[in-house]
């Protein structure tokens, strides 16, 4: 219907999260009506994106910066015997804005699905369990999303890390099941971060 170059950017644009082909549409005719400065604004912030953004060698966030550590990593003032494991970015943020909690993180990248077995392998296992031999760590706090997806993660993380003897504990049920952290308000998160069990 449209020419080749909009069809691909509307496709581009489809493959986002929650990014339907009407909203990519939306996308794609805002970009049309912006001055070329303002695309060649938009195309040198996503180059640097790829170019200056790096992945936290600890807990995988991504930071901007020299060294290899992100700013919670780097953070002496962070109590390290706590590791708390979060499916993704978003998540960490979430929990960060309470400031309830004080120690360290490990971002996941995904989740479990309790419908596809292959699916353990989306996840960083292998960086978890080398993160979690650690001897300070004292405490690892499974904060998932308490849906079907986060049940299953949880339950796999719980048994991939039993042989740690480490304390393994789980949000508190304060958030509602089939929510997700990303929208959960400050006070529910810091109830759940407080009831962890």
């Amino acid at each position: 219907m449209f020419s080749p170059a909009i069809e691909k950017l509307i496709n581009i644009f489809s493959k986002f999260p929650t990014v339907g082909p009407r909203t990519a549409n939306r996308f794609v005719f805002h970009l049309l009506k912006k001055q070329k400065e303002e695309i060649e604004e938009l195309i040198a912030a996503i180059e640097n994106l790829k170019e200056k953004i790096k992945f936290c060698d600890l807990c995988f966030l991504p930071f901007e910066g020299e060294g290899g550590l992100c700013y919670i990593c780097q953070n002496n003032a962070r109590d390290k015997s706590l590791l708390c494991i979060v499916e993704k970015e978003s998540d960490l943020a979430s929990i960060e804005k309470t400031k309830k909690y004080k120690g360290l993180y490990f971002i996941l990248g995904g989740t479990i699905s309790p419908l596809k077995k292959k699916e353990k392998r989306q996840i960083r296992e292998k960086e978890l369990q080398d993160r979690t031999k650690d001897k300070e760590l004292k405490e690892i706090i499974i904060a998932v999303n308490p849906n079907s997806e986060g049940e299953a993660t949880a339950l796999y993380l719980e048994r991939l890390l039993k042989p740690l003897n480490k304390k393994t504990t789980r949000l508190a049920r304060g958030l509602p099941v089939g929510a997700e952290l990303e929208y959960a308000d400050e006070e529910t998160l810091s109830s759940a971060l407080e009831g962890r069990k």
